[in-house]
């Protein structure tokens, strides 16, 4: 019960900076994570049970839930600017037509596997009531935001075993600071480029003159063929997959990643789109080709305006940031993206799901040799103690 698979032999995973690459131009926050927007928290529940084959129902189970709270506030009460995009939408966000149309996020954001989505919503819409007794009759009612990824190669998928009390673990375990990576939460089944994936997150903060704000991205990770996986334009999955062959999952299962963008800079809701059709590129620079079977959506928010449900007031005035003045975020969320799906990839960890299916996790010593071997990372990383500011792995 809520536990992490590990392999004992395995060692110790790092984030990626700390075999020294160092992605794009802007520093990272504190915790290099999507806490570092100020307000934000991220909780995760993980349910590892069972081995042996496949028997629907009972499991194997290899899945979570990882929940996202933009704010410190009552987010029903007090609202915040949302928007999304849809690279490819072979997946599901659900509550994101109401997102796009109203420009408000007013729930939760939860992260599961496919089949989940029902259970996580009616587990949210139960939280919720329980908090507003007058959703549905004095106020309106709700939507709850939920994004999914297909787990089924690892976990019993149809068995639908996430329940309402994993919905509300993940809720309440919502913190500030490090963020768990890897095989947690709604990323504990996923896969990406054939290596083992699942929950990433980076951050990147902009300098004074740019603004002072910070960006912050959460992906689960779940997407990718092998060959087609890059670092910092470095073609590692290409030299890998003749070493790990024997690993390849069936070509048709592409796979798919839900990412959440969170910022503190005040933006209006299209400018929250502008900023989420960013991230896709930095998908895309890991080696994502949005296939024609994968769901690439972006869900993002800005929390610096919050938005009352209830007021006596006629208007209500928003601090927003220039059209011009946008060019900084849009880099330093391509930057956030690709180091998130980077450090899913490195903090995750070999596990092995139902009838004989492994994901390995990915060979971070292989994978330092072929960058030092390019020249793109330093003969000695640097110790985490030499680091200006900690990583913030989590736990």
């Amino acid at each position: 019960m809520d536990k992490i698979s590990t392999e004992a032999k395995e060692p110790k995973r790092v984030r990626v900076r700390q075999i020294g690459l160092r992605l794009g131009k802007y520093p990272r926050g504190r915790y290099n994570a999507i806490t570092d927007v100020p307000k934000v928290r991220v909780g995760h529940c993980t349910i590892v049970e069972g081995e042996g084959d496949l028997q629907t129902g009972s499991g194997p189970i290899r899945t979570g839930v990882t929940a996202i709270l933009p704010n410190d506030h009552d987010i029903f009460a007090q609202r915040v600017v949302g928007s999304g995009f849809i690279l490819n939408g072979a997946g599901e966000v659900s509550g994101l037509t109401q997102v796009t149309e109203w420009g408000l996020i007013e729930t939760p954001i939860l992260l599961t596997n496919t089949l989940s989505v029902g259970a996580c919503s009616e587990a949210l819409v139960q939280y919720m009531v329980a908090r507003h007794p007058g959703i549905g009759v004095e106020q309106d009612v709700v939507i709850p935001v939920v994004g999914e990824c297909d787990d089924s190669w690892l976990n019993d998928i149809g068995g639908r075993h996430v329940r309402f009390q994993h919905v509300v673990q993940a809720l309440e375990r919502a913190s500030h600071g490090p963020v768990a990576e890897g095989n947690v939460g709604g990323g504990t089944g996923m896969v990406t480029c054939d290596f083992k994936g699942g929950i990433g997150t980076s951050s990147r903060k902009l300098p004074q003159h740019e603004g002072g704000y910070v960006v912050g991205v959460l992906v689960m990770s779940n997407f990718g063929c092998m060959e087609d996986l890059r670092l910092d334009g470095v073609p590692v999955g290409r030299l890998l997959a003749p070493e790990y062959s024997h690993f390849r999952q069936r070509q048709d299962n592409y796979g798919s990643i839900i990412t959440v963008v969170g910022t503190n800079a005040p933006l209006l809701p299209h400018q929250v789109t502008r900023l989420c059709k960013r991230a896709a590129l930095g998908i895309g620079r890991v080696g994502s080709y949005a296939a024609h079977g994968s769901g690439e959506i972006v869900l993002g928010f800005s929390n610096a305006n919050l938005v009352p449900r209830e007021t006596r007031k006629m208007v209500y005035r928003m601090k927003i940031l220039l059209d011009q003045r946008l060019n900084p975020l849009y880099q330093a969320v391509v930057e956030a993206t690709e180091e998130a799906i980077l450090n899913a990839l490195f903090m995750a960890q070999t596990m092995e799901g139902h009838s004989g299916h492994v994901a390995p996790a990915l060979p971070i010593k292989r994978v330092r040799e072929i960058l030092l071997a390019a020249g793109w990372v330093p003969s000695r990383p640097r110790k985490q103690s030499e680091q200006k500011q900690p990583e913030g792995a989590g736990s």
